[in-house]
């Protein structure tokens, strides 16, 4: 699947340092390589998913709302919305 990243995101991981930006890149090639590893938001964040990776000793949450069901046989894009630590 692609990645499709919403401006937040984008603009984080410009200012990151340049190991910061590979670390997340590999966690963006995770959660497109299966959507479903993360954990799912219940409550008012319905259909947000929250992955965790760490770097350098530091946990950081990547949120990413990935396709459903039948969007997935349409081959649509996963959208990751936002970073934090």
């Amino acid at each position: 699947m692609k990645a499709q990243f919403k401006r937040p995101f984008s603009l984080y991981v410009k200012k990151a340092r340049k190991p910061l930006q590979l670390a997340i890149q590999d966690a963006v090639d995770t959660v497109c390589a299966n959507p479903d590893i993360g954990e799912a938001k219940i409550g008012d964040l319905t259909g947000i998913w929250i992955y965790k990776f760490k770097f350098q000793r530091q946990e950081y949450l990547m949120a990413y709302r990935p396709p459903t069901v039948e969007q997935r046989r349409q081959s649509t894009d996963i959208e990751f919305l936002a970073i934090d630590f």
